[in-house]
């Protein structure tokens, strides 16, 4: 059905949240507390973040022992929380097909495969730019670097 339209209950912008869920938060402390929930929900129950965290500790540790410049550990910084990101997004829709859908369906494991393989395309591209970034000082800290140019 076609609508010109539409209707003013379904415009999301003046759709009042707290009609929808008990969950609102009516303050900023509030907010942080749920976002600090998120987390420590991660930490606990993905493992992948337990793997993330440990990588983002060796990444930081290995950055620092070869003294990068500023805008080098910001592209490191950058690169790895866009991985925390996109593990966050793929627990999120994991938990949110769990939810809607506890039945195996396929669609729903379409949903988690492409969540899934966003996690994976931002791994991979992590892996090379921390190569780009981290290869060449550690090469020259290493005394593998070739002197010629």
């Amino acid at each position: 059905m076609n609508r010109p339209f539409i209707d003013q209950r379904e415009r999301s912008d003046i759709s009042d949240p707290s009609q929808f869920s008990p969950i609102v938060s009516h303050n900023r402390a509030q907010s942080l507390a749920y976002a600090v929930d998120g987390c420590r929900y991660m930490l606990r129950w993905q493992k992948n973040i337990r793997i993330l965290a440990f990588v983002t500790f060796a990444v930081a540790s290995l950055a620092i022992w070869l003294g990068l410049s500023v805008l080098e550990m910001a592209v490191l910084a950058l690169t790895v929380a866009v991985v925390w990101l996109a593990e966050f997004f793929n627990g999120a829709v994991e938990a949110v097909i769990n939810l809607v859908s506890p039945d195996v369906r396929p669609m729903a494991k379409v949903a988690k495969d492409v969540a899934a393989g966003a996690v994976l395309l931002a791994a991979i591209a992590s892996i090379v730019i921390g190569i780009l970034v981290l290869g060449p000082p550690f090469s020259e800290r290493l005394g593998l670097a070739s002197g010629g140019g």
